[in-house]
């Protein structure tokens, strides 16, 4: 199938939602199950309305006056005159891209051929050029408050980025095999060869068992009867070990055919170094379940970052973009100004990382996390390493801080890389009590980053940089680290 070409009459088919390869005729899901798909019900029928977009909104979609009405239209650019289809439900109004009547010139093809049904990436529609370009110009709006970030951090090659992967199983309307990924807002699978962002040699593992599969009796599982085998395939690649990990998420803890399974991924993928089955039986869209069995290999991989051995689990958090997660920690550890003397704390700590990558240029590091399973891998880590300056503790980080503060304890620098949803009053609190000289924000989510830094301002830092780093090019999602000093301290701008 030739590529489309943008030229005036570029169109949106809702079978073509945001990511991926275009499916063969044989792979295409029959008509009543693309309409359950593609068509989903809707009080009334649409509106076709023409719209000039004026803007992005931070998820990257097109912002257009209608009515008296805002829209937020994915895959539409700036600038760009187009029809939409606006639909009522209730109070509510969405709107969709049907036709691009003028394109901008940051238009592109989109490379990946599943783009306009995955979800997963949201601006291949754009250059790469202009993808840097509204990463910016959001991260620089967000943070207008406090000062201008630094130019966003970029690749060079934007694609084989992820060194993990998650592929669903399921069976077509013929009950043929397949595998891939969700389409957007539905629990309907995809099918797909390959991912244009994950790592080139899990898809190719992928489609071995794939194949395997169609020519054995392993079958998928079926979210509906609840019968079947396979749910899951995840994979962990070590960009810099070049080890490889394969989870096998089943329902079901009998694997039947496991030897001529494992005889035949094994001579087909020698590079796999272990194998582990994660019996899942739950009915829930949490890919990994509780029961963990290794089947081959230590059930671990193991993978280097920023110099340091860190050995990764198949629940391990471990950066997705190793390559951008050294400049990322390179420029936090330039922030803290680490002379070898200094008291580091470690909020959020996962499997030590970030705090281990310091402990060679701090003179003590405290990591405090809330999980476990991470805090036990980072113990292993430090002493992996042969780090003798870090120590890590299970509990709440906010918590430990308030003791510290009381004991009359000091910490000269606070680390933090918390989750999505940002920190909360309480832990933003133990840290103003604390008073380190110097604060590291580590955010995946610079809306909440702002709002915490509005309360670290309010509590007697200011902010001295902001340095936007692009982890996960081809999406909106955008990387920050912020530096925060104590107000009265003297400063290195």
């Amino acid at each position: 199938m030739s590529k489309r070409k943008n030229k005036g009459n570029w169109k949106s088919k809702r079978s073509e939602r945001p990511y991926g390869k275009k499916n063969s005729l044989k792979d295409r899901p029959s008509k009543k199950k693309r309409k359950e798909v593609d068509a989903p019900r809707r009080h009334k029928e649409p509106i076709t309305a023409e719209v000039t977009c004026s803007g992005l909104t931070n998820e990257g979609k097109g912002i257009a006056e209608w009515k008296g009405k805002q829209l937020e239209i994915p895959l539409l650019l700036p600038g760009e005159k187009a029809e939409v289809n606006v639909f009522h439900k209730g109070r509510f109004v969405n709107a969709e891209l049907k036709r691009v009547i003028t394109p901008a010139k940051e238009r592109v093809d989109p490379p990946c051929p599943y783009y306009y049904k995955c979800g997963g990436c949201q601006l291949q529609h754009m250059s790469n050029q202009a993808q840097s370009r509204f990463k910016q110009d959001t991260i620089d709006t967000l943070m207008e408050p406090f000062l201008k970030p630094k130019p966003i951090m970029t690749m060079d090659h934007p694609y084989d980025y992820r060194n993990k992967s998650h592929t669903t199983f399921g069976l077509n309307h013929k009950r043929q095999v397949i595998g891939g990924l969700y389409a957007l807002n539905t629990h309907e699978i995809i099918p797909m060869d390959q991912c244009l962002i994950h790592d080139p040699k899990a898809d190719e593992i992928v489609e071995t068992i794939r194949d395997y599969m169609k020519n054995s009796k392993m079958q998928p599982y079926n979210e509906d009867t609840g019968q079947g085998f396979l749910r899951h395939v995840l994979i962990k690649v070590g960009k810099v070990s070049g080890e490889i990990m394969l989870v096998l998420v089943a329902a079901s803890s009998e694997f039947k055919g496991k030897r001529n399974f494992m005889k035949a991924i094994r001579k087909a993928h020698p590079e796999i170094t272990t194998i582990l089955l994660n019996v899942n039986r739950r009915d829930t869209s949490v890919v990994l379940g509780d029961q963990e069995e290794v089947l081959f290999g230590k059930g671990t991989i193991t993978d280097i970052l920023c110099g340091l051995k860190f050995e990764i689990s198949a629940k391990s958090f471990y950066q997705i973009n190793p390559l951008q997660t050294e400049h990322l920690y390179g420029k936090a550890i330039e922030m803290a100004e680490l002379t070898g003397k200094e008291t580091v704390v470690d909020a959020y700590c996962g499997i030590g990382t970030i705090g281990l990558v310091a402990s060679r240029k701090a003179g003590k590091v405290i990591g405090v996390e809330m999980n476990k399973d991470a805090v036990r891998d980072a113990i292993q880590n430090s002493k992996r390493n042969g780090v003798k300056n870090a120590r890590f503790y299970h509990g709440d980080a906010g918590e430990f801080m308030v003791e510290m503060a009381k004991r009359g304890d000091k910490a000269d620098v606070v680390i933090m890389d918390p989750p999505r949803s940002g920190s909360d009053e309480a832990f933003l609190s133990s840290v103003a009590k604390l008073q380190p000289k110097r604060i590291v924000y580590v955010s995946c989510n610079p809306e909440t980053q702002v709002r915490d830094l509005k309360y670290l301002v309010e509590n007697g830092y200011e902010v001295e940089g902001i340095q936007p780093v692009d982890m996960f090019p081809q999406t909106f999602h955008i990387e920050s680290v912020a530096k925060l000093v104590l107000k009265g301290e003297p400063t290195n701008k």
